[in-house]
């Protein structure tokens, strides 16, 4: 009796083992390919994102432009950094798929319509949230016209609040390796 249940197990065991094994394999992630990556970047351009004809209303001045960079500060850098390309953002390339640099030529080659569109409802299933109903329409438009100036590449430096993060972290460290602790009598202050 108990050879026969051995042998009736080992079979199931060994089916559940080997399916396991190859779910788990199988299932591993990885970069998609030359070819997955230009058709899903043709079908981002050429169906799933709306506005490919929306005329952006706003002037392509500098005043429209900083108006567009002061909004893209208080809503956009937390992700993109303060120059759209992610400078200083310690998780951009951990996040997945990771957040784009907004001077890329993929980035670049959408119309404005499209941008606001994407500004207006986000990507799914990425981490960028819709803003609609947030931004107004002409604070939309001109954040797309601040997109379309972005500055160099790390020539803002890092948002103010990964700097006060690093700092922060130092701070800890340093405790935690002997330095002296921080004085919790006094309040604490921020720079900005």
């Amino acid at each position: 009796m108990k050879r026969k249940l051995i042998s009736a197990v080992s079979p199931a065991v060994l089916l559940v083992s080997c399916s396991t094994l190859l779910i788990i394999v199988g299932c591993k992630v990885s970069a998609p390919g030359g070819a997955e990556t230009k058709l899903v970047t043709a079908m981002k351009h050429d169906v799933t994102i709306g506005g490919k004809n929306d005329k952006n209303p706003t002037p392509d001045t500098p005043d429209t432009v900083k108006e567009g960079q002061e909004h893209f500060g208080h809503h956009c850098q937390i992700c993109h950094g303060m120059d759209g390309a992610a400078t200083g953002v310690p998780f951009a390339n951990k996040m997945s798929p990771p957040v784009p640099d907004l001077n890329s030529k993929d980035v670049q080659e959408y119309t404005d319509g499209q941008l606001k569109w994407i500004i207006d409802n986000g990507i799914e299933p990425s981490g960028m949230p819709g803003w609609k109903g947030i931004l107004s329409d002409e604070e939309a438009w001109n954040i797309v016209r601040f997109i379309r100036h972005l500055p160099a590449k790390g020539s803002l430096g890092s948002p103010a609040i990964f700097k006060e993060e690093s700092e922060e972290h130092e701070k800890m460290e340093g405790v935690e390796h002997g330095a002296k602790k921080p004085d919790e009598s006094k309040p604490h202050t921020h720079k900005h």
